[in-house]
């Protein structure tokens, strides 16, 4: 037997349900539930906001605050983008348009996907998101609508994303 195979076999350390670390954090809720706050809807499995809720569901859900909701609210979040150079601060207008809509977009099918904050420190634009996924999306499309240069760091520890665009002139 080849080596391959004999670890192959080794299950120490790996969780039963193959689940990320992300989707493990709070039990989910009883389906089908509706957000209070922004009306997403969980259902197998996943917060939708792309479905109008019928009134057969609305009258069997369990009303409570999704994940998402929870995190804006504790002003938390896993990923964040730092814009920085001359570029960004001349556009700041342009960039913070091009950012709502990318988050618009991400939000529309998968509402656990937000921003959270995005302020102006100094000479830095400061953007909070929910997801990483949504921070990697953000920087991925400044760069692909106003070139530059973008980096891309993520936690060890808790997994966030620290991404990074810039452009001087």
């Amino acid at each position: 037997m080849s080596k391959g195979l004999i670890r192959s076999g080794n299950r120490r350390g790996v969780r039963a349900d193959k689940s990320p670390a992300v989707a493990r954090k709070a039990p989910p809720p009883r389906e089908p539930a509706v957000c209070l706050r922004c009306g997403s809807i969980f259902v197998r499995r996943t917060w939708r906001a792309d479905r109008a809720p019928t009134h057969d569901l609305l009258g069997r859900a369990t009303w409570t605050v999704c994940p998402a909701c929870k995190e804006i609210r504790r002003a938390e979040g896993y990923g964040r983008v730092v814009i920085r150079g001359a570029y960004a601060a001349t556009h700041e207008e342009a960039i913070r348009r091009r950012i709502r809509n990318v988050a618009d977009r991400a939000r529309f099918t998968q509402p656990e996907r937000r921003l959270v904050s995005a302020e102006r420190r100094g000479p830095v634009l400061e953007v909070l998101t929910t997801s990483q996924k949504l921070a990697h999306r953000i920087v991925h499309e400044l760069k692909k609508a106003f070139r530059g240069r973008a980096r891309y760091a993520w936690s060890a520890t808790d997994g966030s994303l620290l991404a990074t665009w810039e452009r001087e002139s």
